[in-house]
């Protein structure tokens, strides 16, 4: 499979894919509203990479971007029955000369031995909240 699989930037025909796997990861905010989901995956200042295999999605990122100094890695999954391929790895590496940027940040609660394994410096880290609001699920 690791072979098969092609990166590429996010269309609008592989949005079913990518809730199936936001759906995976049980990201309602994502698969709650399609038409949303897809503003946000094409967004101004937005970088979205799918990985596909023959066709079908995944694996996917998405990235807010300054295209200068800055990103920001806002969501990166990968579809369960091909975890630990080098997808993600591979997903990162295809996005950062589309993100024209010198570094990514990210946050997660979840992947900390991934992300440590990629070079990297480690931080301290906030999500923010609007005041009156419970932290969601992404």
């Amino acid at each position: 499979m690791r072979d098969a699989v092609d990166f590429r930037e996010y269309q609008e025909g592989d949005l079913d894919g990518v809730l199936a796997l936001c759906r995976q990861e049980a990201w309602s905010s994502y698969v709650d509203d399609r038409d949303r989901a897809h503003a946000v995956f094409t967004a101004p200042g937005v970088v979205s990479v799918v990985a596909t295999d023959a066709g079908r999605v995944v694996g996917f990122a998405y990235f807010q971007t300054d295209r200068a100094i800055q990103a920001h890695l806002s969501l990166l999954v990968v579809e369960l029955s091909v975890r630990r391929a080098g997808i993600a790895r591979r997903i990162i590496s295809h996005a950062f000369p589309l993100l024209g940027v010198a570094r990514v940040d990210l946050i997660t609660d979840t992947a900390e031995e991934f992300y440590r394994s990629l070079y990297h410096k480690e931080e301290s880290g906030f999500r923010l909240y609007p005041p009156g609001i419970a932290a969601s699920d992404g």
